[in-house]
């Protein structure tokens, strides 16, 4: 089994990237692979609505898109990190989910997610909840942990002081890992993954 992680920050290797990859130890340590998938600092297209999106995903070739949407679908669980910019993640962030979910929202269906936010001080929960709207609408199970999904930090090697937040990615790898198990015990059990209705959709605009 193993775990796709996006670091939506720019900095590669910043306070966001260090909460991740303490939730990547200890994914390890309950014999889950993952992988740490960054972002980066390029520019990306936001979500136009233009409803030309393919079996490879987004009609837009030029940013990584469509190269997540592709480790997306061999995933079996994901984890999502941004750090707070102005109370709210990384607008690269928002717009690279965008057009994920809208061109490969397959590739996430019935698959665990969570969602990991860094700050040096306010912003956090408002950041944490625009960011599991995500899982909400494309039928993933959201993982917790022991509170929520956080850590504190500026300068880059501080969220790694932050004990309790440390301690939060560490508990969040463990429910992930325990998740991930119970889904593939329930897949060998023949347990089959329930039936969404589709075809209503109202609009009251006329």
């Amino acid at each position: 089994m193993k775990v796709l992680m996006l670091n939506g920050s720019a900095n590669p290797q910043g306070n966001t990237y260090l909460s991740l990859q303490e939730v990547g130890r200890q994914l390890q340590k309950e014999g889950i692979e993952y992988e740490i998938f960054q972002l980066g600092g390029a520019p990306v297209r936001d979500c136009i609505g233009c409803g030309k999106c393919s079996e490879t995903g987004c009609v837009f070739g030029d940013d990584k898109v469509n190269e997540f949407i592709a480790k997306a679908r061999e995933a079996d669980g994901f984890v999502f990190g941004t750090p707070v910019y102005y109370a709210h993640p990384s607008g690269r962030i928002l717009s690279f989910l965008d057009r994920a979910f809208y061109s490969g929202k397959k590739a996430f269906a019935m698959k665990p997610g969570a969602a990991v936010t860094v700050a040096r001080r306010g912003g956090m929960t408002a950041s944490f909840d625009v960011m599991n709207k995500y899982f909400g609408i494309s039928q993933m199970p959201v993982v917790g942990s022991t509170y929520w999904n956080m850590a504190y930090g500026c300068r880059t090697g501080e969220a790694e002081e932050d004990a309790e937040g440390m301690q939060t990615m560490r508990n969040l790898a463990r429910n992930l890992a325990w998740m991930l198990k119970c889904l593939q015990a329930g897949k060998a059990a023949g347990v089959a993954w329930p039936e969404a209705e589709q075809g209503s959709r109202t609009d009251f605009i006329r």
